[in-house]
């Protein structure tokens, strides 16, 4: 049987890739992850007792476990989806960016470096390391154009600054150590098990427990939105047909404003549970869900605007998206309130939705 390594496979995009794995692939599925507060078992217990599912609490630095789980398992493909990824926390905290993103890729690396070196024959011939990046390693655009996979790398934050040096260490390494490698820049994911420090899932959780709605800046930074799903299948077909030291980004074509997406959350809602039917919202006499909308201070170097021409991948894997954003946000918002417990759990002790990112 063959075998798939997913690092950060308790994470919000992991999880769902993991998903994705065992209900239309045969391939085993090996799980490493550190659980940190992002990453939680409470998000794979479906697939717990899968019988192609395999679970290792392990960080990727850990080298001699790294190490023992390739040798075990002998996988074709290692997807590295382990990282810190919140920007707001990056801000507060910058070291465990460093110490996760580019010193646990380094080692993920070096563990994968040794592996492939002892490989022989076919599976010399097919072993792949997907490393998952994300838009933000370039910059911010003005009103127009989009990012290509040449578009030259110009972090703004912490965050995207540590992802910058991680997409770096890979390329070196299928330069110098002709490691199989391949690289993919995602726009802005939302969808089920996202923890609720990012925007999406924390204007439905505030929305629906009559909480201030808190709105950075002017509320006019755009962002590109792929629903997970879809990036999901995006990643297993350059896993499958990608050319070996390629990069290729993966969007979805759903530019939008953080004031619009936050209107469309509000409008939503009204739908599925009006603001006069929310007990929440009744005692505070709010008679919408948009009347609890509040401008903050915004994040600081807060980027305008990102978006992905994801053509390369489209024109040469034939991928492109299946869900459209509105589509997606309704099935976003339907999932979060059927999995109320599932919030509860994920955040207790760890979160309190509070403001992060201020930097003083």
């Amino acid at each position: 049987m063959k075998s798939i390594v997913v690092t950060g496979g308790a994470g919000f995009i992991g999880c769902n890739f993991v998903r994705f794995a065992l209900q239309n692939t045969s391939f085993r599925v090996i799980v490493v992850d550190k659980l940190t507060y992002a990453g939680n078992i409470a998000s794979l217990r479906e697939v717990w007792n899968h019988p192609r599912f395999k679970f290792f609490k392990a960080s990727i630095d850990d080298k001699t476990q790294i190490v023992y789980i390739l040798k075990k398992f002998r996988p074709t493909y290692v997807a590295n989806f382990a990282a810190e990824t919140h920007v707001d926390r990056s801000i507060d905290s910058p070291e465990s960016f460093i110490k996760t993103n580019v010193v646990g890729t380094f080692q993920l690396l070096e563990s994968c470096r040794l592996y492939f070196r002892a490989l022989k024959g076919p599976a010399k011939r097919e072993f792949r390391f997907l490393h998952v990046s994300t838009d933000e390693v370039f910059g911010s655009l003005g009103k127009t154009g989009k990012f290509t996979e040449n578009t030259p790398y110009d972090p703004r934050s912490p965050y995207s600054a540590s992802k910058a040096a991680a997409d770096h260490l890979v390329r070196a390494y299928s330069e110098t150590f002709q490691l199989p490698v391949l690289i993919t820049n995602c726009s802005n994911n939302f969808g089920p098990f996202q923890f609720p420090e990012k925007l999406i899932p924390l204007m439905i959780l505030n929305a629906i427990e009559g909480r201030r709605l808190p709105i950075y800046g002017d509320g006019q930074n755009v962002r590109d939105w792929l629903y997970v799903e879809d990036h999901c299948e995006g990643i297993w077909r350059v896993l499958k047909k990608g050319k070996a030291g390629e990069k290729y980004n993966i969007g979805g074509h759903g530019e939008k404003k953080n004031i619009q997406v936050v209107d469309m959350i509000c409008r939503f809602l009204e739908e599925i549970w009006p603001a006069a039917e929310n007990d929440r919202l009744k005692k505070l006499k709010t008679a919408s869900y948009r009347h609890l909308k509040t401008f903050v201070t915004d994040r600081p170097g807060h980027d305008r605007r990102y978006a992905i021409d994801a053509s390369k991948i489209r024109n040469q894997l034939h991928w492109r998206p299946k869900w459209g954003f509105e589509e997606g946000l309704r099935k976003t918002i339907a999932w979060y309130l059927s999995n109320l417990e599932w919030c509860r759990k994920v955040q207790t002790g760890k979160y309190s939705r509070e403001r992060l990112g201020l930097a003083k």
